[in-house]
């Protein structure tokens, strides 16, 4: 079966995910009615076992991935990996798609009983509903339209359902990088902005912890023998603080203060929890070393300041290539009857790792909602036809080199 000249595709894909949107109704009740909360695995693997069925009777090969309990102790669900070949090899041009998602919620067990799905007027509502089953659900749509309508000039087409993006991906970080290495485009499934905006960048984060060591005295008999680690961590934060406002898009918080054991002890050890947020690599490395600087500068003699790094979540960053695929996006959308923008976000998501990987990405490519990780978390179901054809012609465009060449 061969596809349709791409002058017909989008209207026949737009026909397609309309024919289809009652089952989607369908489908999305029956996710949004499992809990699958980051800790609740069983939950997420119920939704795995699903979205597995449903790949494998389109052509994918789909490789579950099991986790061991991580250093928290947690267990997490199963993600997959699933893969399908296209009939155009990459030395023909043929390119290698990735689509994220994620399986997870924030919610607790019994959330799905408590406030279960809705639909009123256009609006759906439920656990999970936007963030992210309704996307999800839209990416494994669109792969099942362009499998009925025979498109198959990609070299390869990989969707990846991760079980614990909600809680930062602790498990599935090494899996996702691994599977985004050699990709050619990303496309995360996230929930499209409330007016519709695609995102086309995510600022990253990175953690950090200082120790301040000081030296504990008597406070009343010798006070002067001290050195003050809490005297030295006030001047930290409000130092720290201070370089909010050095950069465009940079966010520095001091988030966790501890210092002391008793008010009669001159407070011989301190802790301080550091969140900075940046548009970009460059950003977060300047920011890391001004904070380097202040900790190698206390102000308190006698004190002395390390500077741990926890964590770095890499920005998704707004870059030319990015840009071009937006322009896809955009002549994709219009040829399905909507307009397209696109947005910054200071949240993170899976789309950072695949970014941190060097490969473009745009997210938010699931149909509309909001609202996200309240009770008020909604769907706008009427956005679901074009939000699944749009997605479909991108993948259909960006499948083949000479599209957008």
């Amino acid at each position: 079966m061969s596809a349709p000249p791409r002058r017909q595709l989008a209207a026949e894909l737009l026909d397609g995910a309309r024919s289809l949107q009652a089952r989607y109704l369908h489908d999305l009740e029956e996710l949004v009615s499992i809990d699958s909360g980051s800790y609740t695995p069983h939950g997420v693997n119920r939704v795995a076992d699903w979205v597995q069925n449903r790949l494998t009777g389109i052509g994918f090969a789909v490789e579950r991935v099991a986790f061991p309990p991580g250093r928290q102790g947690f267990q997490v669900g199963d993600a997959l990996v699933a893969r399908k070949k296209g009939a155009l090899a990459e030395s023909d041009g043929g390119q290698r798609i990735l689509l994220a998602g994620h399986m997870d919620t924030v919610f607790e067990e019994g959330t799905a009983a408590a406030r279960p799905f809705g639909l009123t007027g256009s609006i759906a509502n439920g656990p999970g509903v936007s963030d992210d089953k309704g996307g999800l659900l839209a990416g494994l749509t669109a792969l099942e339209l362009l499998h009925d309508h025979g498109v198959d000039t990609y070299d390869e087409l990989v969707l990846l359902a991760t079980p614990d993006e909600e809680i930062g991906s602790p498990a599935s970080r090494e899996l996702i990088e691994d599977t985004a290495r050699g990709m050619h485009y990303g496309l995360g499934l996230e929930c499209a902005r409330e007016n519709g905006d695609l995102v086309i960048a995510r600022k990253g984060v990175a953690d950090f912890r200082l120790t301040v060591s000081g030296r504990a005295a008597h406070a009343g008999i010798e006070p002067e023998r001290g050195a003050n680690a809490a005297l030295t961590a006030a001047h930290l934060v409000v130092q720290i603080q201070a370089l909010n406002g050095h950069w465009d898009d940079v966010t520095v918080n001091v988030g966790v203060v501890r210092a002391g054991t008793r008010a009669n002890i001159v407070c011989p050890e301190a802790e301080l929890r550091i969140e900075v947020r940046a548009a970009t690599t460059a950003d977060v490395r300047r920011v890391t070393q001004a904070i380097q600087e202040i900790a190698d500068h206390p102000a308190v003699p006698g004190t002395t300041v390390e500077v741990e790094q926890l964590d770095l979540c890499p920005p998704m960053e707004d870059t030319p290539a990015s840009r071009r695929m937006l322009d896809s996006a955009c002549r994709a959308a219009s040829a399905v009857g909507v307009s397209l923008g696109a947005a910054a976000t200071g949240g993170v998501g899976d789309a950072n790792l695949i970014a941190g990987m060097g490969v473009p990405i745009l997210d938010g490519l699931g149909p509309i909602g909001g609202a996200d990780h309240s009770p008020q978390e909604w769907l706008d179901v009427s956005s679901v036809p074009h939000r699944i054809a749009l997605l479909a012609d991108l993948v259909a465009a960006l499948g083949d080199a000479r599209n957008t060449a």
